[in-house]
């Protein structure tokens, strides 16, 4: 029974999308005619049924006494007339409110999709149906949704190519240094090809947006800023974790968001020697405070900095900074788990980095 209940469905569907009009204006003309007809139709029913004929006058009273043939009494006509008006202006609100969702669900879809897209560049397509409109809107969707595919895959493809270009004279210039005799050359040699090849991929990591690709789980962040913090003193630096346990997990990205919060606590060591990480579990949000000692930035500065390849003046040396790309990928890793990052000078001495992320 229930298979044929769905193919008299499907016919059904079928039947209606071919009698329709194929382009939403066309569908939203014959509503409207639709609905004034129906409208017409229903009140002179309703008109006709509350204002019946009045019966003929008793014999003997000339006609007197009682209302004129062929005229119904005044509450009568007035109730006509209140049913007509009441009919009409219900027709005309059904048929605005199904045109406004005509208008809207294919707004409505493709904004979901965009809003998907952002999330998943590797999502399907959306499917070209609807009227004319939607199609042709869809149509240009995916058509841009394949574009931006194919560049990313080009951007993968050049990154590689260049990545493998660049590492390999570093790799045959760590093999010379071995030969060299003084340990001195050798060691600072060493360092130099050690920072190139940590700067070669920092910058094509950020390139390649390698953050895209992770699947999301279930992470207990009390126990990643536990592990980062014991991590940065095993290597000797000042980083402790003042936060409590969480009431409940949160869906990330675990690796990008470890290198997120690991940027962060490195940059606190780096420029204010010492790092204090704290965590606030709110109803609707995680929010992550890593506060160090360390100058500051100035005001006009703290959005700038989380720009790529941005390094402050004092930060341009080889011992002291990077090439600008960790506040700029955590920024953006923030962003992609719907949450933000804002750095703020603290009272006293310090900056404070706020890590904020949605639980939803």
């Amino acid at each position: 029974m229930a298979p044929l209940i769905s193919s008299v469905r499907r016919r059904v569907g079928t039947l209606a999308q071919r009698l329709l009009p194929d382009s939403l204006f066309g569908r939203l003309a014959m509503l409207l005619v639709v609905a004034v007809v129906t409208s017409h139709v229903l009140a002179l029913t309703l008109m006709f049924e509350f204002n019946p004929h009045p019966p003929p006058p008793l014999p003997g009273l000339g006609g007197q006494g009682g209302p004129p043939v062929g005229h119904a009494p005044p509450h009568l006509f007035q109730l006509g007339l209140l049913m007509d008006i009441s009919v009409r202006l219900a027709a005309l609100i059904l048929a605005a409110w199904v045109g406004a969702r005509w208008l809207s669900e294919p707004v409505r879809k493709l904004a979901a999709a965009a809003k998907a897209l952002g999330r998943d560049i590797h999502r399907p397509a959306m499917p070209e149906d609807g009227t004319l409109e939607c199609r042709e809107a869809t149509r240009v969707f995916n058509q841009m949704h394949g574009r931006i595919q194919q560049q990313m895959a080009q951007r993968d493809q050049f990154v590689a190519a260049v990545s493998h270009d660049l590492r390999t004279p570093l790799t045959r210039l760590s093999l010379r240094v071995q030969s060299l005799a003084d340990p001195d050359q050798r060691h600072a040699f060493a360092r130099d090809i050690v920072e190139m090849d940590e700067m070669i991929r920092t910058t094509l990591d950020y390139l390649r947006g390698i953050a895209d690709l992770e699947p999301t789980v279930l992470l207990d962040l009390s126990s990643l800023l536990t592990s980062l913090a014991e991590d940065a003193q095993d290597c000797g630096q000042d980083v402790r974790f003042e936060g409590a346990a969480l009431s409940a997990p949160l869906q990330v990205q675990a690796l990008a968001l470890r290198r997120c919060i690991a940027n962060l606590i490195g940059n606190a060591v780096r420029y204010g020697k010492r790092a204090r990480v704290g965590l606030e579990d709110r109803a609707d949000r995680l929010v992550i405070t890593i506060d160090d000692e360390g100058p500051g930035i100035p005001e006009d500065e703290l959005d700038r900095v989380m720009m790529p390849f941005y390094r402050l003046e004092s930060s341009r040396n080889r011992h002291s900074g990077g090439v600008g790309l960790g506040l700029a990928t955590a920024h953006d890793i923030a962003q992609k788990h719907g949450g933000s990052l804002s750095l703020v000078n603290r009272p006293v001495q310090g900056l404070s980095a706020i890590l904020s992320l949605p639980r939803t």
